[in-house]
């Protein structure tokens, strides 16, 4: 063999060529770059294993984005008709408004007007309960500054402090969330 023959095979490298011996440490430099590269490249299971992991990770991520998408889309659902709704609310205070100044009157003419209000107020409950819109229960509750506005408080000697004793105007949710708040007044001390 040739100088450039062995110069160019590392193998043939290990022998010292004029001691005709094998060099060690040329021996334990060429293991650790052997296990170097086996560190340095993972085995196929590893990249399998790692490849799974990845593959579960985005399925679960897509998931949850199609489960939050369609959580968004019920809500928007839910309270698109809250702008309308809060419109509506004016209807619905003013057909009671007819009843309340209505109610005492003894004209039969009147009477039959009351009805057809009374019909009206009723059909118009009717679609809010549909859809999801409920009056707040005030009279008698507990105040509470998430469902109520105080407007004025009120000496009270029987009502415990905090009680709410009058409803100024009434107050709805749409699908558990405020739509307007009741305006009361509150007992005090």
């Amino acid at each position: 063999m040739s100088d450039e023959t062995i110069n160019n095979e590392p193998e043939e490298n290990l022998i010292d060529a004029e001691n005709d011996q094998v060099d060690l440490k040329a021996v334990d430099d060429l293991k650790e770059n052997n296990k170097s590269d086996e560190l340095a490249e993972p085995s196929l299971e590893d990249q399998l294993a790692t490849t799974k992991d990845q593959l579960l990770r985005a399925l679960a991520e897509a998931e949850n984005t199609r489960k939050r998408a369609a959580r968004e889309k019920e809500e928007m659902a839910q309270y698109a008709v809250t702008n309308f709704a809060r419109d509506l609310l004016s209807v619905a205070d003013n057909l009671s408004r007819a009843i309340e100044s209505l109610a005492d009157s003894k004209d039969k003419e009147i009477k039959g007007l009351l009805e057809g209000v009374e019909i009206t107020e009723k059909e118009l409950l009717k679609v809010f309960t549909k859809y999801k819109i409920n009056k707040i229960e005030a009279l008698d509750h507990p105040f509470d500054h998430n469902l109520h506005q105080a407007m004025v408080e009120i000496p009270s000697e029987d009502k415990e402090p905090g009680t709410i004793i009058q409803e100024m105007q009434v107050g709805y949710t749409i699908a558990g969330r405020l739509l307007r708040p009741s305006m009361v007044g509150v007992a005090k001390k």
